[in-house]
């Protein structure tokens, strides 16, 4: 028999935390940590970029993309953008549109926008934007039931049933309402906040994915970041099987206490993880400031690298579509970042496609292992 959703269980009534206790301090002074890292850093979002890559890699592969962040850089390398023929292509354009989303959901709030049911149904198109999925209401919340199990099976054969449709509005309405309440700490109530929107399953697709978007949205509307730059779904792709358990205890027997210690775990483990990362790319593009200078003689040397941060696997025509340097210098910068080391060429140029080159120094770090070579 499936486990059917919490209908009128929440907010939750009794949440131990006396049992939580001892990791609500450490997850936030790791979290402080990390914000004191990123905190003042110039182009934050730019130096970030590669780390915001491997969040939507693995909050995708958490849905069954097969996909690495490699193949993904070259698919958009290489422009085809719209080119779904073959499944690794199929799954790139959904990190794509995984990080594209994140993106909008951070333009509307520094616009304003609060972090709300408005905000998370145009999040939810720009997720759904012509991939799988296209064809189920993006931006609108489901209007028939839906499970989760195994593919093909029915609702009897579920591992879980969230709430009717006919319950959903409500649900949602409670929702909001929990995420701008007072709350003894902020990310016990974030990990109220994520759990109960999985529960819910309030989209016939995508559900999955823009509920890990929450994590930083939430960290950056309540000021325990000052960019939403956190990213979780390492943790959670590691311990896939947990995470899913004790989501499913929260209906099964009420354990919120059990969830919630679960992910405060988690923040602390990735914190540590995330700043160390955020580190060592910080201190990458420290290192290679003057040493592109010296070595292209370019007073858009500084330009230059700052893209590749933000684009590390690329075409020489890309790279002078969008880095706005004149054509001849933007050549000769990356002829001399060729042969001085930093570029690496991963697929040769062949008749009207160009080489595609990599920053694989950048890449190792954001991937935590030597995956791409020198």
């Amino acid at each position: 028999m499936p486990v059917n959703y919490h209908q009128g269980q929440f907010p939750p009534a009794e949440i131990d935390l006396a049992t939580l206790f001892p990791l609500v301090g450490p997850a936030n002074a790791a979290i402080a940590r990390y914000e004191g890292v990123l905190a003042g850093v110039p182009n934050r979002n730019i130096l970030l970029s590669p780390l915001t890559n491997r969040e939507a890699v693995l909050s995708s592969k958490i849905e069954g993309t097969q996909v690495t962040l490699g193949e993904v850089l070259e698919f958009e390398a290489q422009g085809n953008l719209f080119d779904e023929s073959t499944p690794k292509k199929a799954d790139a354009r959904e990190v794509l549109n995984y990080r594209a989303a994140l993106n909008h959901a951070t333009r509307q709030m520094q616009e304003g926008m609060p972090l709300a049911q408005r905000l998370l149904k145009s999040t939810h198109r720009v997720l759904m934007d012509g991939v799988r999925g296209r064809n189920k209401d993006p931006g609108e919340y489901r209007r028939i039931p839906n499970w989760i199990g195994p593919d093909g099976c029915t609702i009897e054969q579920a591992r879980f049933v969230p709430p009717g449709a006919d319950i959903l509005a409500n649900a949602m309405d409670l929702w909001e309402q929990y995420i701008h309440a007072d709350a003894i700490d902020r990310l016990v109530q974030l990990a109220v906040v994520h759990a109960e929107f999985e529960s819910i399953h309030p989209f016939l697709d995508g559900n999955g994915r823009l509920g890990r978007l929450l994590i930083p949205l939430f960290m950056y509307a309540h000021g325990l970041l000052s960019a939403p730059n956190f990213y979780l779904s390492d943790f959670l792709e590691r311990n896939r099987d947990e995470y899913y358990a004790r989501l499913l205890a929260i209906s099964e027997n009420g354990d919120w206490t059990g969830w919630i210690a679960f992910f405060l775990k988690g923040i602390i483990a990735q914190a540590e993880i995330n700043t160390e990362k955020a580190q060592a790319i910080l201190a990458l593009h420290q290192r290679k400031r003057d040493w592109v200078v010296d070595v292209t003689h370019s007073q858009y040397a500084v330009r230059a690298l700052d893209w590749l941060f933000q684009r590390p696997i690329f075409t020489t025509p890309d790279f002078i579509q969008s880095v706005q340097i004149p054509g001849p210098t933007a050549r000769t910068i990356i002829r001399a970042l060729r042969e001085n080391g930093m570029l690496g060429e991963i697929i040769p140029a062949a008749g009207r496609s160009p080489a595609v080159y990599v920053f694989s120094e950048l890449l190792n770090i954001a991937e935590g292992e030597n995956i791409f070579g020198r």
